[in-house]
């Protein structure tokens, strides 16, 4: 079998491959913006200045092509390919971009826009009245061609948990509780997410923790979220990952605090008729439908308190001591408990109330930092802007307090003393008892009696220099 065949069948099964009717899609504007369009059938897409155009054109496409709006129709666009620009003795210290270099005005390249002249000639001609242009360097033209955004244009971004990550970052990071991507790579990292893995995840950031452990199960798993509403959660991150929704009501399920009690007591109607027998069709099929419910609600609490999750990620707003305190219970041993917070001070305080208990082994707060560098043959250089923090860390291992097992000195051999040579020194602690009692004596009798003589030291004598 190809070595990229399993995991190619992998995603295939757990979403398309292609762009489907109602899907969300993101796309990137000519401008670096990213903006999430739904597919709806016969539904018109506008871009604003860049255009619109039918949606029905994008079914059926793959993700990651270029395309131009031509008339309200899409034309893909060939790949542009990365060519190795040739290094010249050109510099732009002596440019001077003032407002005097492009003679061309706002007003008459809006002219040339109403007047139909296509985006490509519109850069061209600025290019060729640019009085400075020729002594750019071959990097600063490609920037200088990106700075001319006019080309109706975009293309499709393939919905991967980096992108849609990036997306919600930059769009309000304060709803993802500010989870940057490295953070969030080191969160599967440190919760040891793997395919056939089961968790318990409580998520207040938008779905983006359950999103990315469904992506890295694959299908393959078993997922318990926990959170605050009666109903299933929604998840707002999860419309943009287009998993099929089969797959992930067979791997996810969810229950709400008050349901997560050992001692929850359903006030759900029954799912019996009240007189033994079904009055019409109808009712049957609604109680049919409520006993299909409270059968998964009684299922997946059976399946919390069964016990023996490998994981749990906690990302919420509320007190997370009581949290962890509350569902470590259902964990095996040696499973990862993961805490993300975007205030350190809250783990400090988690982290010092954990290690008070034998239950937890090794609680540790981390914080990763990230630098994004632009990579270029003779222009590598690091950005000049950066977050400041995409959040904290607390990682520990769930370990099994049993009072009846041994410390591991009880296991441990006794030191062998060394066999004595004759004439070697004792040492201090083996000297006989008797002699050095003696001994001890006679020198604190010989203090004494120097104590008790009389002084012949006169008072009027002066201090000796």
């Amino acid at each position: 079998m190809d070595p990229g065949e399993g995991s190619s069948k992998t995603i295939s099964s757990w979403r398309e491959e292609t762009i489907q009717l109602g899907n969300t899609v993101l796309l990137r504007l000519p401008t670096g913006d990213t903006r999430s369009v739904k597919v709806e059938k016969d539904s018109t897409v506008s871009l604003g200045r860049v255009g619109s155009f039918s949606s029905n054109e994008l079914v059926g496409q793959p993700y990651g092509l270029t395309y131009e709006i031509v008339e309200k129709g899409l034309q893909v666009l060939p790949p542009h390919t990365l060519q190795e620009v040739e290094d010249t003795e050109a510099t732009n210290e002596l440019i001077n971009d003032g407002e005097f270099v492009q003679p061309l005005t706002l007003e008459e390249i809006e002219a040339l826009k109403k007047s139909g002249v296509h985006a490509n000639e519109i850069i061209k001609k600025q290019i060729e009245m640019h009085a400075n242009y020729s002594l750019k360097t071959e990097y600063s033209k490609e920037k200088y061609k990106k700075h001319l955004r006019y080309a109706k244009s975009f293309s499709t971004v393939e919905p991967t948990i980096h992108n849609v990550c990036e997306y919600w970052f930059n769009k309000d990071q304060s709803r993802i509780r500010d989870l940057r991507i490295d953070t969030l790579s080191q969160l599967l990292h440190l919760g040891n997410i793997r395919p056939g893995g089961r968790y318990i995840v409580v998520d207040d950031a938008s779905g983006l923790v359950v999103a990315a452990i469904l992506d890295r199960l694959g299908g393959d798993g078993r997922l318990l979220t926990i959170c605050d509403v009666d109903s299933a959660p929604a998840y707002p991150i999860l419309t943009h990952m287009n998993f099929k929704k089969d797959k992930v009501s067979a791997v996810m399920s969810s229950l709400n605090w008050a349901t997560a009690e050992e001692d929850y007591i359903s006030l759900a109607p029954s799912a019996e008729p009240p007189s033994g027998q079904f009055k019409s069709e109808r009712q049957k099929q609604r109680l049919s439908k409520r006993k299909l419910v409270l059968d998964s609600l009684s299922d997946t609490r059976s399946e919390l308190f069964s016990g023996e999750f490998d994981g749990l990620i906690v990302a919420s707003e509320y007190e997370p001591f009581s949290i962890v305190e509350k569902l470590s219970a259902y964990l095996g041993g040696s499973a990862s408990i993961v805490v993300q917070s975007p205030h350190a001070q809250i783990l400090a305080d988690l982290q010092s109330k954990m290690r008070s208990s034998s239950q937890y082994l090794g609680p540790m707060v981390t914080e990763s930092w990230l630098r994004r560098y632009q990579v270029l043959p003779g222009r590598t250089h690091p950005f000049m802007n950066m977050t400041g923090s995409g959040g904290f860390l607390l990682h520990a291992i769930k370990v099994y307090d049993d009072p009846s097992a041994s410390s591991v000195l009880a296991f441990r051999q006794p030191k062998s003393k060394k066999a004595k040579v004759p004439g070697d020194p004792l040492p201090v602690d083996e000297f006989p008892s008797a002699s050095g009692d003696a001994h001890s004596s006679s020198l604190n009798e010989s203090r004494e009696a120097a104590s008790n003589e009389p002084s012949t030291k006169h008072d009027t004598d002066a201090p000796m220099a």
